[in-house]
């Protein structure tokens, strides 16, 4: 009986020290993905504002467009 329990101990043990090493894994991808998912809301801000800044100057400009026709 006491060689089962013990045994039984040991797969226990096993079994929580690889759950362990696989919760500090996920922890690591999951500080890397907010790390990435941070740098990514980052670059979409200045691009956005960006866009607003070029979107706001072209409409303080009056200069017209000129366009170009392709003769062939």
């Amino acid at each position: 009986m006491q060689k089962n329990i013990q045994q039984r101990l040991d797969e226990l043990k096993n079994e929580f020290e690889k759950g362990q090493a696989k919760l500090q894994e996920l922890q690591q991808q999951q500080a890397h993905l907010h790390e990435t998912l941070l740098r990514i809301g980052g670059a979409i801000q200045v691009l956005t504002e960006l866009l607003e800044k070029e979107g706001s100057e072209s409409e303080n400009t009056n200069t017209p467009v000129k366009s170009v026709k392709n003769e062939s």
